[in-house]
């Protein structure tokens, strides 16, 4: 790295002190699991103190995110959360201006953060003298959402709040801002339908389609910051399934494709002998053969998503949706006249 590019990297660096950062956690067991984010792969990196826990969906290739189905909203794209003590803050400050000014950047460089935070404009040596009191906050981009131009939004340099107190400014890290990423994080198994028949549909016969009851939980994202109390917990739980037949030459049944979810938690009913002249509550009728091919039924799984927040906060978010794609063959029933 030469010099000009190495000082160009540290100049970012410290004029963007606690942007690039990142959502740290681990891998857990037992049915539920710690998200793992990791930041950008330039400059020097700070890794947000939020952790996720998962439960209620084991991890799965087939599964995936459930995808907000509300139009005008999304997670937040960056936050401001309690990061270094005022001894830590000063170390870490102090070791970026040394190799800043070791690769030959000029003092009126980082004269504007030097009399920030050492020379009482406003703060003074760091605050050490008060670093079992507070904290400094630091602003925070979220992973998944980078290069989003929201991520930009938050340009606050690193500031002080005393403990107990939360500082009155936009998009300081709350419950509902947790609970927002953890929306973001949640992750469904897949939406495995039963058919039946189960091999070839028949056409103008109807395919009968369910979900037993157990075929599905729901399955809980869990953020929070910790030393602060802060915690925010969502909830997902199934409540409707839509079929699309894959193909207009179909007929869905009900006739609006949802289907809504039993008492007892199941979708549809599954088929049995003696049914075959009856209408199902959940299923398709194709009107036409799909030939040597298929037609790519798809079921998408509607999942209402609340959440519950220290301090006894909560509410409703966006429901969220996850699809699964089924193949399936039509034949054509050719009857034989003797």
């Amino acid at each position: 790295m030469t010099r000009r590019v190495a000082l160009a990297v540290l100049t970012s660096t410290l004029f963007v002190l606690g942007v690039d950062t990142a959502v740290a956690g681990g891998v857990g067991n037992n049915g539920s699991r710690d998200v793992e984010e990791s930041g950008h792969a330039s400059g020097r990196v700070l890794q947000s103190k939020i952790t996720f826990n998962v439960k209620g969906s084991a991890p799965s290739k087939e599964g995936g995110p459930v995808t907000s189905t509300a139009v005008d909203w999304e997670p937040p794209a960056c936050w401001y959360e309690p990061y270094w003590k005022a001894k830590d803050f000063k170390t870490y400050t102090e070791a970026n201006w040394s190799m800043y000014e070791s690769a030959g950047g000029a003092p009126e460089g980082i004269a504007d953060d030097k009399a920030r935070y050492e020379k009482g404009h406003p703060y003074k040596d760091f605050n050490v003298d008060k670093n079992d009191e507070g904290m400094w906050w630091v602003a925070v981009t979220n992973p998944k959402m980078e290069n989003d131009p929201a991520a930009d939004d938050c340009k606050r340099k690193p500031f002080w709040m005393d403990n107990g107190k939360a500082p009155d400014v936009p998009q300081a890290i709350d419950t509902e801002t947790l609970a927002g990423l953890a929306h973001q994080r949640t992750v469904v198994p897949p939406t495995k339908i039963s058919l039946a028949p189960n091999g070839k549909s028949t056409v103008n016969a109807p395919t009968w389609i369910w979900l037993d009851k157990g075929a599905f939980k729901p399955v809980s994202v869990t953020a929070s910051l910790p030393g602060t109390g802060l915690w925010a917990t969502t909830t997902a739980k199934p409540v409707s399934l839509h079929i699309d037949p894959g193909t207009e030459d179909a007929e869905s049944l009900p006739a609006s494709g949802e289907c809504g979810i039993n008492d007892d938690g199941s979708i549809g009913q599954p088929y049995a002998r003696g049914k075959a002249e009856l209408t199902p509550p959940c299923g398709v009728r194709y009107l036409r053969s799909s030939g040597d091919g298929s037609y790519a039924l798809n079921a998408t799984l509607t999942w209402e998503i609340s959440w519950e927040g220290s301090g006894g906060t909560g509410g409703d978010l966006p429901n969220g949706t996850f699809a699964t794609t089924t193949q399936v063959p039509v034949q054509e029933y050719q009857a034989v006249n003797r």
